[in-house]
Protein backbone atom coordinates (compact mmCIF):
# COMPACT_ATOMS: atom_id res chain seq x y z
CA UNK A 1 0.00 0.00 0.00
CA UNK A 2 1.62 3.42 -0.80
CA UNK A 3 0.78 6.15 1.61
CA UNK A 4 -1.38 8.78 1.21
CA UNK A 5 0.10 12.15 -0.05
CA UNK A 6 -2.38 14.50 1.76
CA UNK A 7 -0.60 17.54 3.26
CA UNK A 8 -0.14 16.40 6.81
CA UNK A 9 -2.62 18.94 9.10
CA UNK A 10 -0.52 21.88 11.25
CA UNK A 11 -0.54 22.32 15.11
CA UNK A 12 -2.57 24.98 14.57
CA UNK A 13 -5.38 23.66 12.58
CA UNK A 14 -5.85 20.67 15.03
CA UNK A 15 -5.76 22.93 18.09
CA UNK A 16 -9.25 24.93 15.45
CA UNK A 17 -10.71 21.59 15.15
CA UNK A 18 -10.52 20.99 19.21
CA UNK A 19 -12.22 24.34 19.67
CA UNK A 20 -14.75 23.81 17.20
CA UNK A 21 -15.98 20.28 18.41
CA UNK A 22 -18.56 20.44 20.67
CA UNK A 23 -17.53 17.59 22.48
CA UNK A 24 -14.78 14.83 22.38
CA UNK A 25 -16.71 12.77 20.23
CA UNK A 26 -17.14 15.20 17.76
CA UNK A 27 -13.28 15.53 17.77
CA UNK A 28 -12.07 12.36 17.76
CA UNK A 29 -14.76 11.93 14.32
CA UNK A 30 -12.70 15.41 13.25
CA UNK A 31 -9.27 13.28 14.08
CA UNK A 32 -10.21 9.92 12.42
CA UNK A 33 -11.59 11.26 9.50
CA UNK A 34 -8.11 13.57 9.00
CA UNK A 35 -6.11 10.33 9.36
CA UNK A 36 -8.18 8.35 6.85
CA UNK A 37 -7.59 11.76 4.46
CA UNK A 38 -4.19 12.02 5.13
CA UNK A 39 -2.90 8.42 4.70
CA UNK A 40 -5.43 7.05 2.05
CA UNK A 41 -2.97 6.09 -0.81
CA UNK A 42 -3.94 3.91 -4.15
CA UNK A 43 -5.97 1.62 -1.84
CA UNK A 44 -8.68 2.99 -0.04
CA UNK A 45 -7.92 2.79 3.87
CA UNK A 46 -10.30 2.30 6.67
CA UNK A 47 -8.97 4.27 9.99
CA UNK A 48 -10.69 4.31 13.62
CA UNK A 49 -9.31 5.48 16.93
CA UNK A 50 -10.42 3.77 19.68
CA UNK A 51 -9.71 5.37 23.30
CA UNK A 52 -9.94 3.79 27.10
CA UNK A 53 -9.97 5.69 29.82
CA UNK A 54 -9.49 4.33 33.48
CA UNK A 55 -10.58 0.58 32.51
CA UNK A 56 -13.82 2.68 30.93
CA UNK A 57 -16.15 1.43 28.15
CA UNK A 58 -14.09 2.93 25.42
CA UNK A 59 -15.20 5.61 22.66
CA UNK A 60 -14.84 4.18 19.10
CA UNK A 61 -15.01 7.00 16.15
CA UNK A 62 -14.52 6.23 12.72
CA UNK A 63 -14.14 7.41 8.73
CA UNK A 64 -16.35 4.73 7.43
CA UNK A 65 -18.81 2.11 9.32
CA UNK A 66 -16.80 -0.86 8.43
CA UNK A 67 -13.96 0.27 10.92
CA UNK A 68 -16.23 1.02 13.62
CA UNK A 69 -18.11 -2.17 13.43
CA UNK A 70 -14.66 -3.75 13.36
CA UNK A 71 -13.19 -1.90 16.35
CA UNK A 72 -16.74 -2.55 18.17
CA UNK A 73 -16.29 -6.32 17.47
CA UNK A 74 -12.95 -6.47 19.18
CA UNK A 75 -15.15 -5.27 22.59
CA UNK A 76 -17.94 -8.08 21.88
CA UNK A 77 -15.16 -10.50 22.28
CA UNK A 78 -12.60 -8.27 24.21
CA UNK A 79 -9.75 -9.51 22.53
CA UNK A 80 -8.20 -8.20 18.70
CA UNK A 81 -5.23 -6.06 17.47
CA UNK A 82 -6.68 -2.98 17.88
CA UNK A 83 -7.45 -3.79 21.53
CA UNK A 84 -3.68 -5.42 22.05
CA UNK A 85 -1.98 -2.29 20.68
CA UNK A 86 -3.81 -0.40 22.80
CA UNK A 87 -3.60 -2.26 26.18
CA UNK A 88 -0.12 -3.52 25.61
CA UNK A 89 1.17 -0.08 23.61
CA UNK A 90 3.03 -1.98 20.56
CA UNK A 91 2.26 -1.86 16.95
CA UNK A 92 0.43 -5.04 15.96
CA UNK A 93 0.66 -5.71 12.37
CA UNK A 94 -1.83 -8.49 10.79
CA UNK A 95 -0.96 -8.95 6.78
CA UNK A 96 -4.13 -11.71 6.37
CA UNK A 97 -6.86 -11.54 9.05
CA UNK A 98 -8.31 -15.11 8.05
CA UNK A 99 -4.71 -16.74 8.92
CA UNK A 100 -3.63 -15.23 12.09
CA UNK A 101 -3.48 -17.86 14.61
CA UNK A 102 -3.70 -15.25 17.19
CA UNK A 103 -7.41 -13.70 17.45
CA UNK A 104 -9.42 -17.03 16.14
CA UNK A 105 -12.72 -15.15 17.62
CA UNK A 106 -12.14 -12.15 16.81
CA UNK A 107 -11.88 -12.94 13.05
CA UNK A 108 -14.48 -15.67 12.72
CA UNK A 109 -16.96 -12.01 13.89
CA UNK A 110 -15.33 -9.96 11.46
CA UNK A 111 -15.26 -12.57 9.08
CA UNK A 112 -17.86 -10.91 6.41
CA UNK A 113 -16.90 -7.47 6.42
CA UNK A 114 -14.04 -8.17 3.49
CA UNK A 115 -11.49 -6.84 6.09
CA UNK A 116 -8.69 -8.96 5.10
CA UNK A 117 -5.16 -6.80 6.57
CA UNK A 118 -4.98 -4.75 9.66
CA UNK A 119 -2.42 -2.56 11.25
CA UNK A 120 -3.33 -0.98 15.04
CA UNK A 121 -0.63 1.82 16.45
CA UNK A 122 -0.80 2.91 19.68
CA UNK A 123 -1.12 6.51 20.27
CA UNK A 124 0.63 8.22 23.32
CA UNK A 125 -2.28 9.33 26.37
CA UNK A 126 -1.53 10.50 29.94
CA UNK A 127 -1.50 8.13 32.23
CA UNK A 128 -4.95 6.69 32.97
CA UNK A 129 -6.16 6.43 29.29
CA UNK A 130 -5.14 4.49 26.14
CA UNK A 131 -5.56 5.04 22.62
CA UNK A 132 -4.77 3.60 19.39
CA UNK A 133 -5.00 4.34 15.26
CA UNK A 134 -6.83 1.69 13.67
CA UNK A 135 -6.13 1.07 10.02
CA UNK A 136 -8.11 -1.72 7.74
CA UNK A 137 -7.73 -2.90 4.23
CA UNK A 138 -9.78 -4.82 2.14
CA UNK A 139 -6.19 -6.24 0.33
CA UNK A 140 -3.91 -9.14 1.84
CA UNK A 141 -0.67 -7.91 2.97
CA UNK A 142 -1.96 -4.52 2.58
CA UNK A 143 0.78 -2.65 5.13
CA UNK A 144 4.43 -2.44 3.79
CA UNK A 145 7.25 -1.49 5.86
CA UNK A 146 6.84 2.24 4.32
CA UNK A 147 3.29 2.67 5.40
CA UNK A 148 4.03 1.46 8.90
CA UNK A 149 6.18 4.01 9.16
CA UNK A 150 4.11 7.00 7.96
CA UNK A 151 0.98 5.62 10.41
CA UNK A 152 3.29 5.17 13.23
CA UNK A 153 4.87 9.05 12.30
CA UNK A 154 1.51 10.36 12.09
CA UNK A 155 -0.06 8.86 15.64
CA UNK A 156 2.71 10.41 17.10
CA UNK A 157 1.81 13.96 15.28
CA UNK A 158 -1.85 13.67 16.72
CA UNK A 159 -0.88 12.34 20.40
CA UNK A 160 -0.14 16.23 22.08
CA UNK A 161 -3.65 17.00 20.40
CA UNK A 162 -5.07 13.69 21.64
CA UNK A 163 -3.33 14.59 24.98
CA UNK A 164 -5.27 17.93 25.49
CA UNK A 165 -8.57 16.83 24.18
CA UNK A 166 -9.06 14.50 26.65
CA UNK A 167 -7.92 17.32 29.51
CA UNK A 168 -10.27 19.40 28.03
CA UNK A 169 -13.19 16.99 27.67
CA UNK A 170 -14.87 14.61 30.30
CA UNK A 171 -15.39 10.98 29.73
CA UNK A 172 -19.06 11.09 27.81
CA UNK A 173 -21.40 8.25 29.00
CA UNK A 174 -24.61 8.03 26.92
CA UNK A 175 -28.07 6.36 27.48
CA UNK A 176 -28.79 3.00 25.63
CA UNK A 177 -31.77 5.10 23.83
CA UNK A 178 -29.43 7.57 22.62
CA UNK A 179 -26.94 5.44 20.90
CA UNK A 180 -28.00 4.87 17.53
CA UNK A 181 -29.14 8.57 16.93
CA UNK A 182 -25.27 9.25 17.94
CA UNK A 183 -24.27 6.24 15.31
CA UNK A 184 -26.16 8.19 12.90
CA UNK A 185 -25.10 12.02 13.68
CA UNK A 186 -21.40 10.60 13.38
CA UNK A 187 -21.89 10.49 9.34
CA UNK A 188 -22.53 14.38 9.76
CA UNK A 189 -20.04 15.30 12.18
CA UNK A 190 -17.31 13.32 10.22
CA UNK A 191 -18.30 15.22 7.04
CA UNK A 192 -18.19 18.51 8.64
CA UNK A 193 -14.82 18.04 10.39
CA UNK A 194 -13.44 17.12 6.58
CA UNK A 195 -14.97 20.29 5.40
CA UNK A 196 -13.24 22.45 8.18
CA UNK A 197 -10.03 21.26 7.47
CA UNK A 198 -10.35 20.90 3.41
CA UNK A 199 -12.11 24.78 3.65
CA UNK A 200 -9.75 25.92 6.49
CA UNK A 201 -13.47 27.30 8.20
CA UNK A 202 -15.08 26.83 11.62
CA UNK A 203 -17.64 24.41 12.46
CA UNK A 204 -20.80 26.61 11.81
CA UNK A 205 -19.16 27.34 8.51
CA UNK A 206 -18.86 23.76 7.92
CA UNK A 207 -21.95 23.10 8.84
CA UNK A 208 -23.55 25.86 6.51
CA UNK A 209 -21.69 24.58 4.05
CA UNK A 210 -22.87 21.36 4.37
CA UNK A 211 -26.55 22.44 4.31
CA UNK A 212 -26.01 24.37 1.14
CA UNK A 213 -24.95 22.05 -0.54
CA UNK A 214 -28.77 19.87 0.31
CA UNK A 215 -30.68 22.29 -0.63
CA UNK A 216 -29.18 22.96 -3.62
CA UNK A 217 -29.06 19.16 -4.66
CA UNK A 218 -32.26 18.74 -2.97
CA UNK A 219 -30.46 15.94 -0.65
CA UNK A 220 -30.48 14.89 2.57
CA UNK A 221 -28.10 16.34 4.93
CA UNK A 222 -26.97 12.38 5.78
CA UNK A 223 -26.73 11.58 1.68
CA UNK A 224 -24.46 14.63 1.14
CA UNK A 225 -22.27 13.78 4.00
CA UNK A 226 -22.21 10.08 3.49
CA UNK A 227 -20.85 10.99 -0.55
CA UNK A 228 -18.58 13.82 0.94
CA UNK A 229 -16.78 10.86 2.88
CA UNK A 230 -16.46 8.80 -0.44
CA UNK A 231 -14.64 11.42 -1.82
CA UNK A 232 -17.29 13.37 -4.20
CA UNK A 233 -16.51 17.47 -3.74
CA UNK A 234 -18.45 19.60 -2.13
CA UNK A 235 -21.09 21.81 -4.66
CA UNK A 236 -20.48 25.71 -3.98
CA UNK A 237 -17.02 25.56 -2.01
CA UNK A 238 -16.98 29.31 -0.71
CA UNK A 239 -17.87 29.42 2.84
CA UNK A 240 -20.72 32.42 3.20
Amino acid sequence: MVPGTGQAPNSEQLQDLLLESPGFTEFLLGLTTISASRLGGQEPMLCAITVERNGSPATVASSEPEALRMDEKQYDVDDGPCLTALRLQHTVVVPDLGRDSRWHRYAAAVSGEGIRSVLAVPIGTDPGAAAALNCYARGLDAFDAGTIAAIEEHADSISRILRLALRVHPPEIYPEDLRSALKSRAVIDAAVALIMVQNRCSHDQAMELLHLAARATDSKLHTIATDILSGAELPGKGVR
